[in-house]
């Protein structure tokens, strides 16, 4: 797998948030050394997201090979069913849903339509629209009930790990001690030389919600690095929104190789 095709991936993972003169959330919190692994997970789930649709301006800043390109794109969500992206003028576009993941660029008139068998090999873990919904929100990766943990501590956040960490995947969560949603969630997979990392560096309140106002992707692969900045602007929830997609005619479509 080539750090171009991790760089696809996060671009689809690069959208999310919410409205009405957003306020940036101050962190102050103080680390509780009594907390432990339970209280944090509970503490955690209070912050879940709850609007039912969500748009947003979203800046995103892709640098790679020491070379960066910059975008704006409009994103608008319908919780846990649809995510959809529109570049200026519709030049791009893709819509993303529990069954498939699909995108078109008019400039190279190619298309993508494909599931998540396809991602999950490409980012290395089991992917599907939960998990990428998860992460641009704010929220673990995976469910923190599914598995026993391990709390720790370092000067700024709560650390969790499973109990047993899997040797072909490690997984560090990184929480916030105001708020307790995600500082930063980071994959490892050794034998691979694979890391992901994403880290929320600063949230906003919107309608009592908190989340993500800045978050970085890093992906790493041998010697390969890219990184994925993403900015949230112009947000709000619970308006009315459409999701617009039709594939257009004559156009190429993309086939990914060596997914595995």
């Amino acid at each position: 797998m080539k750090i171009l095709k991790i760089g696809l991936v996060c671009i689809f993972l690069a959208i999310v948030v919410s409205c009405k003169p957003a306020q940036s959330v101050v962190a102050k919190g103080e680390i509780n050394e009594k907390l432990s692994a339970k209280q944090l997970i509970k503490e955690n789930t209070k912050q879940d997201a709850k609007f039912k649709t969500l748009q947003a301006k979203v800046k995103i800043d892709v640098i790679q090979d020491l070379k960066e390109s910059s975008y704006t794109v409009n994103l608008r969500m319908e919780k846990d069913k649809t995510i959809w992206i529109s570049a200026t003028l519709g030049l791009a576009r893709a819509m993303i849903t529990p069954d498939s993941v699909k995108f078109y660029d008019k400039i190279n008139n190619q298309y993508f339509d494909g599931d998540y068998e396809l991602l999950s090999n490409l980012l290395g873990i089991d992917l599907d629209y939960d998990k990428v919904q998860s992460l641009l929100i704010g929220e673990a990766l995976f469910n923190l009930k599914d598995d026993t943990y391990i709390i720790s501590t370092n000067e700024d956040s709560y650390i969790l790990q499973p109990k047993n960490q899997d040797a072909l995947l490690e997984l560090f969560l990184l929480f916030n001690p105001s708020h307790f949603k995600m500082d930063s969630q980071q994959l490892l997979q050794p034998l691979k030389k694979r890391f992901l990392q994403i880290d929320y560096l600063s949230y906003q309140e919107v309608d009592k919600e908190i989340l993500p106002q800045n978050l970085k992707i890093i992906a790493v692969e041998g010697s390969e690095e890219l990184n994925v900045v993403m900015e949230y602007k112009s947000v709000s929830v619970n308006e009315d929104v459409r999701f617009p997609f039709r594939i257009p005619s004559g156009f190429e479509e993309i086939i990914l190789e060596d997914a595995k």
